[in-house]
């Protein structure tokens, strides 16, 4: 959870209010139910010298629009290690593993003005397909896996 938060705070921070920053009580729930959650979600840690370095999750999508849409629900690095590849090895293993579960495309959301973050998606592969939410305050990308 930690790792979340630092990693939600170092990059989302200056584009999110104070409580967004935070590991308010309804973020903490989400996450004691999405880990709690039976396949066909799938959680994967990195690991640096004994410490969670990041982590990543996928599933189906959150949207209930097309059964064979998966989603990058949450990938996230401890900023202590951006930039040391742990983040494409979370997204390969993604990837692979929303191929082996079947999935055509998958989705991925991220908050409009992340510049790092939406130049890591953009670099992995993943488009602006239009989709908002949160009164535009989150933006949605989407890959093709029947390529990959």
């Amino acid at each position: 959870m930690q790792i979340y938060i630092d990693s939600w705070n170092a990059g989302f921070g200056a584009l999110l209010s104070q409580a967004d920053r935070t590991g308010t009580p309804a973020l903490i729930e989400r996450w004691h139910h999405d880990l709690a959650q039976p396949v066909p979600h799938r959680w994967w840690v990195a690991e640096r010298m004994g410490s969670i370095a990041g982590f990543v999750g996928i599933g189906p999508s959150r949207d209930p629009v097309d059964a064979r849409l998966g989603e990058l629900d949450t990938i996230a690095v401890d900023p202590s290690h951006w930039r040391t590849g742990i983040g494409k090895e979370l997204m390969s293993v993604a990837l692979r593993y929303l191929i082996v579960d079947g999935y055509d495309e998958a989705i991925v959301w991220t908050v409009e003005g992340y510049e790092r973050g939406i130049a890591f998606y953009e670099a992995m592969g993943w488009s602006r397909d239009g989709g908002v939410r949160d009164e535009g305050r989150q933006i949605r990308f989407r890959r093709d896996l029947s390529t990959s």
